[in-house]
């Protein structure tokens, strides 16, 4: 007997009870990366994508915005690095508020890391710039076009393109005769996180059906599902790791964590993979489990 329930389709998905969602103020808490060389990446971040330091004790660094944290750089020299096909990080993705903070902080990259630029790409509903960090953790840096011009397939579905986007062009438009050292650091959040995974049905049975996100588009390789109708608080993809089974210890991803709004909720989504057998910790503030290729989840009330 199967342990995840079969399935849906996008129209059960719109039908479902409130029970089995997601709270809508659902939000990316933080991704957690292990790293050999600690300097070198917390250099990246910093100097380059303009995060700033809340906390950098011994062979940890916190960096966000704001107060808020994003990135957790963690220094693990014993590890191997990642395997190319194996589960894990595809990229980290950090919203920018407008254009101009996306100008801003895309310049400052270019300028301070030019080899770590791997592409760039008009999904539409956002316009998102690509990296890769000194141990070749993927980043994305995009700003969100407003919601109300999102597009939605006849399914429901929001339409999800890949056009190109000329990165000195946005630049030409969006950074008029600023030089990225002069501007002020813009604000920014984790606006979502992508996964490489081993199959898109596994995948979509225990972050859809389970933990409660509800899918924003489906293109078959890759699925993107968020909480209270944002185009995506997560995405999987197969791109490179069909099959991959469980991760085995490397660098890369450490632990994503995710924030709920309250403590009722956090108890409500203990509830749910309780009942589908999912085996959690709680140490009375964070809820932590596995998803099925043993990336780590934390998740937590939000602060």
């Amino acid at each position: 007997m199967p342990i995840f329930p079969q399935h849906p389709s996008p129209e059960s998905l719109r039908a479902r009870p409130a029970e089995d969602l997601l709270s809508p103020a659902t939000r990316m808490g933080a991704v957690e990366l292990l790293v050999a060389d600690l300097d070198a990446t917390l250099d990246y971040y910093t100097r380059g994508v303009t995060l700033g330091v809340l906390e950098h004790a011994g062979d940890t660094a916190v960096l966000g915005r704001d107060g808020r944290t994003i990135v957790r750089l963690r220094q693990v020299k014993e590890l191997p690095p990642a395997r190319r096909g194996q589960a894990g990080l595809f990229h980290t993705a950090v919203l920018f508020e407008d254009e101009a903070a996306l100008a801003a902080a895309v310049a400052s990259v270019a300028t301070a890391f030019p080899g770590s630029f791997t592409g760039s790409a008009d999904h539409l509903y956002s316009q998102a710039f690509y990296f890769d960090d000194p141990e070749g953790n993927g980043v994305e840096l995009y700003a969100d076009r407003p919601r109300e011009t999102w597009r939605r397939e006849t399914s429901g579905l929001l339409t999800l393109a890949t056009n190109p986007l000329d990165p000195n062009a946005f630049l030409g438009e969006h950074l008029p005769g600023a030089a990225p050292a002069t501007r002020t650091a813009p604000p920014a959040t984790l606006g979502h996180v992508h996964l490489q995974v081993g199959d898109i049905a596994l995948g979509r049975q225990f972050y859809v059906d389970v933990l409660g996100f509800e899918v924003m588009s489906d293109i078959g390789s890759a699925l993107f599902v968020a909480a209270g109708g944002y185009h995506h608080h997560l995405a999987l993809n197969t791109w490179n790791s069909a099959g991959a089974g469980p991760r085995a210890a490397s660098l890369g991803l450490g632990r994503v964590n995710i924030d709920l709004p309250g403590a009722e909720d956090v108890a409500a989504l203990q509830e749910r993979l309780a009942h589908h057998g999912v085996a959690t910790r709680h140490d009375g503030a964070v809820l932590r489990f596995e998803d099925p290729w043993r990336t780590l989840v934390e998740v937590a009330a939000a602060a």
